[in-house]
């Protein structure tokens, strides 16, 4: 098997881009997720201020319990953005194995039956 000229690959073992799927709705939920964080530290922020604004110290208690679980969901948001994108790179590494199984498989299949080694039995 040669690698053709219109072929954007360096080596044989290589796989092209255009044979992964692009997973473009997988990446947007990984950017929504890792945005809505954003947003939740965003207005952690904005309660604390407001919670220092309006009542002093004496707000202090409220805005720990308030500020541990924002921080919590925050993460547990940005955490999904990282599993949504780990979830896309399996899915190419599932595609690359595939495919580089199915070229196995045809190189085998196009090669002489006098070429192909013959299993050795055992005895």
């Amino acid at each position: 098997m040669a690698i053709e000229n219109s072929d954007k690959r360096l080596h044989e073992e290589e796989v092209r881009d255009e044979d992964l799927q692009p997973y473009v709705t997988l990446r947007y939920i990984a950017r929504l997720f890792k945005i809505l964080a954003i947003l939740m530290v965003v207005m952690l922020i904005g309660e604390i201020v407001t919670g220092f604004v309006t009542q002093g110290m004496g707000a202090l208690m409220t805005l720990i319990g308030e500020t541990t679980k924002l921080l919590v969901i925050a993460g547990l948001m940005w955490g999904g953005g990282d599993i949504t994108i780990l979830m896309i790179d399996a899915g190419h590494d599932l595609r690359v194995a595939r495919i580089l199984l199915g070229r196995i498989n045809s190189a085998l299949q196009s090669e002489k039956p006098a070429e192909r080694p013959r299993p050795v039995a055992k005895t």
